[in-house]
């Protein structure tokens, strides 16, 4: 008999056949699991894989009592309740770097569509304003890539790619994080400091209670009027509401986001704007990413159910 892991997290059923070609799978589709299954269902769940940035309680852990892994598809982790983990001792898996270079790009993608204005342009194109020969202030030359300084926050797998890529642009490169890494790029030691320096501020931290709200309108005031941020991070770690005042008053250039605080309920006062880019948090979202996510799902639960130690575990503490 195969195994039997809950589904907790809503994911496309083209996704799970691959695991559920190896295990006995129980979706939950997003809701409580008391509300799917019967108690005595959920009385012999051993493991479970979820969306690292769903939300879930200690409460939903106790309605399976004998829950000793959760494996997060997908690098974060941030949803869960860490403190239920350790108290249970529950091991925790994740998948990092799997889909490091696919967000990467879509940071990339945000920051030339941002700064070149490239949704302006199109509707440009399509409202046969080019044609016309319309004049409109938002087509006025911006400044390029060369010699543009990108402040990269976070220098964890995806930090380091998005840095591997605007250098090749030929731009300057300066990054933030925790800790000083072996790279070549400028270090400061202070978000503040970084956000001084640059003119795109890239942000590419792990959510966590020490990052909540961390780009403030202070923040946003230091990167200044020319200045943009790219969000492929959490959008918990941007104060939205102080980033709607920064590019309606014009503190801040644009910016262009993959993710929000409320997914996936992007605020009208962001969609009303022409100087932001957004997208749907599919930073991760490719074919290649997806694959790589389910072999460390796969690595994770071979593992667990083999009695060893996670492959890609969470180190709690």
């Amino acid at each position: 008999m195969p195994e039997k892991v809950l589904v907790y997290s809503r994911f496309p059923k083209a996704l799970m056949v691959r695991i559920g070609e190896r295990y006995e799978l129980l979706d939950a589709a997003g809701k409580p699991p008391n509300e799917t299954f019967s108690a005595e269902q959920l009385s012999g769940i051993r493991a479970m894989i979820t969306a690292g940035g769903t939300p879930l309680s200690a409460n939903t852990m106790d309605q399976m009592p004998k829950l000793a892994a959760i494996v997060c598809y997908g690098t974060g982790y941030d949803g869960v309740d860490l403190a239920a983990v350790a108290k249970r001792n529950i091991v925790l898996g994740h998948s990092p770097g799997a889909n490091a270079a696919s967000v990467a790009d879509i940071a990339v993608t945000l920051m030339l569509a941002a700064t070149r204005r490239l949704l302006v342009a199109d509707d440009y194109v399509r409202s046969g304003s080019w044609a016309g020969a319309k004049p409109s202030p938002m087509m006025r030359p911006q400044p390029g890539m060369l010699r543009r300084k990108i402040g990269v926050y976070g220098m964890g797998e995806i930090g380091r790619k998005i840095a591997a890529r605007v250098a090749a642009f030929e731009t300057e490169v300066g990054y933030f994080s925790r800790s000083q890494h072996d790279v070549p790029y400028q270090y400061f030691p202070t978000l503040e400091a970084l956000a001084e320096w640059c003119s795109v501020l890239m942000i590419a931290v792990r959510a966590g209670s020490d990052t909540h709200h961390v780009v403030d309108a202070n923040i946003l005031n230091k990167l200044g009027k020319d200045g943009y941020v790219i969000n492929i991070a959490r959008g918990s770690v941007i104060d939205q509401q102080a980033l709607v005042a920064a590019l309606t008053d014009q503190t801040i250039a644009g910016a262009g986001l993959d993710v929000y605080a409320r997914e996936p309920h992007a605020p009208d006062a962001l969609t009303a704007l022409p100087n932001v880019v957004l997208s749907p948090h599919i930073g991760g979202h490719t074919l290649e990413s997806h694959v790589a996510m389910q072999d460390c799902v796969m690595a994770n639960l071979e593992a667990y159910f083999a009695g060893k130690p996670l492959s890609y575990a969470v180190k709690l503490g």
